[in-house]
């Protein structure tokens, strides 16, 4: 009896401190897995969406609590006025979830650009959405705040050809972000303000 009850409290020790050891290496970890994820992940599409911008959109950014996520805003100073921020969505795709960063002039409303961040979709078909620039130019210039469907589905945005349930997880996920913004608007032109 003595040697289990031995062993039972040497296996809680041994538990504890393993677990208060990859609790450590994940908190030191945590802003460097940020920082990459930023800078190779989403990075390529922020810095393509706020092309033009006189300023870093990856260091000049901010974050706002919606519910229990927090989101990302991504700053684009144009002509010496913070007016254009990119934020991360996702729609649902054929191979899983589809992260969307979209661009929007907070001035009116318009979708500046938008990119593909991450997704599941068949080399080839599916991952024309980030690849090629198509699919996001047919965004551009329209009113972010509306609803977003494929052509195949009544809706105003070409599908990519082979693609359509791509194309509709794009959509959803544009969709997706105009909800976000639309909601969190007041919030974004307050935190601006320390950029302009």
């Amino acid at each position: 009896m003595r040697e289990i009850i031995k062993m039972i409290v040497v296996l809680t020790v041994l538990s504890c401190f393993s677990g208060g050891l990859l609790a450590a290496i994940r908190g030191g970890t945590k802003d460097k897995i940020e920082n990459q994820q930023l800078e190779f992940v989403k990075g390529p599409a922020i810095r393509n969406i706020l092309k033009g911008s006189s300023n870093d959109p990856i260091v000049d950014r901010f974050k706002i609590k919606d519910g229990d996520v927090e989101r990302s805003f991504f700053v684009g100073i144009f002509d010496g006025k913070a007016n254009t921020v990119a934020f991360e969505s996702f729609g649902k795709g054929f191979g899983g979830d589809i992260g969307i960063m979209v661009g929007v002039n907070i001035n009116d409303d318009k979708i500046v650009n938008m990119g593909v961040t991450t997704h599941s979709e068949t080399p080839g078909v599916g991952s024309k959405a980030k690849s090629e620039p198509k699919l996001s130019n047919r965004f551009k210039g329209l009113d972010l705040v509306q609803s977003f469907k494929v052509k195949p589905d009544g809706g105003q945005i070409d599908a990519i050809s082979g693609a359509t349930v791509t194309s509709r997880g794009v959509c959803g996920g544009v969709t997706e972000a105009g909800s976000v913004y639309k909601r969190l608007k007041p919030q974004v032109i307050e935190k601006m303000k320390k950029f302009s």
